[in-house]
């Protein structure tokens, strides 16, 4: 007889984990999730993307349950269409850390994405989309990215690495922002205080599950704190080193349908 599965909640990045290089999901790791899914167990996309670029996937994944959005802004019910809870970033804090960064490596490009379940990503002249695939609006002048709520700032430099930037910016930006490098070309300020591990654990407490049932995947720096709430990290092939370190396994890589295999194991 097969012994159940120790965990009850199954949390997974979207882009460079659960999803491929083109934005689509494999049979295998959708397969996998279902079985899961009939095992008991409930998945949580727990994603940088704000909720109005998840809802078309979560539709493909069939979920109509809670997803953790905007790095940990936003908890989702994509069932009722709505946000059980959300944060903002002020806007004029996003701005004087813009500056003080701004001061360190010279002109960088922003956008952000707005708050709400209709919000719109504005994008600023020179600034180019890390997903091409995900609709953004140019705006005319940086100005114009401040004329609603926001829930994060995204940052990109002409010459300066990922990390380059990320350590920039952490050093100047202080209490002003959490800073998080979530992608290739994705560096990102959010609200003080707020990662995925917030966000998460809101979700989690709802559905009345706790640290210790989930196991999480992810690929990036911006998954730590999501590791070190979970019972059990797992880290793709394809992750940042600074994930991998603090990873409990490394499966293999997101094209390889690496949470496939690790669920097939978890959920024989």
């Amino acid at each position: 007889m097969v012994a159940p599965s120790p965990y009850s909640l199954i949390a997974t990045d979207l882009d460079g984990t659960l999803l491929r290089g083109d934005d689509t999901l494999s049979e295998r790791s959708l397969a996998a999730l279902t079985r899961a899914g009939r095992a008991g167990a409930r998945h949580l996309v727990v994603t940088g993307r704000p909720a109005p670029r998840v809802r078309p996937l979560l539709d493909d994944l069939g979920c109509t349950g809670l997803a953790v959005c905007g790095q940990g802004a936003q908890v989702y019910d994509a069932g009722a269409d709505r946000l059980l809870w959300s944060v903002t970033l002020d806007r004029e804090l996003a701005e004087t850390a813009l500056g003080k960064i701004e001061a360190e490596v010279g002109q960088v490009y922003a956008a952000v994405d707005q708050d709400g379940v209709d919000g719109l990503t504005l994008i600023e002249p020179g600034y180019l989309m890390p997903h091409p695939t995900l609709p953004a609006l140019r705006v005319g002048r940086r100005d114009d990215l401040w004329c609603e709520p926001i829930s994060k700032v995204l940052l990109r430099h002409h010459t300066l690495s990922d990390d380059e930037l990320a350590t920039t910016a952490r050093s100047v930006v202080g209490s002003l922002a959490t800073v998080t490098m979530s992608g290739p070309g994705t560096v990102e300020l959010q609200p003080c205080g707020v990662t995925k591990a917030t966000g998460l654990a809101l979700a989690a407490d709802h559905l009345g599950l706790s640290p210790e049932q989930a196991v999480a995947f992810g690929d990036m720096p911006n998954d730590i704190p999501m590791f070190e709430w979970a019972g059990y990290g797992v880290a793709m092939a394809n992750a940042h080193p600074e994930l991998k370190a603090v990873a409990d396994e490394i499966t293999l890589s997101n094209e390889d349908d690496g949470i496939a295999v690790v669920l097939e194991r978890l959920f024989p």
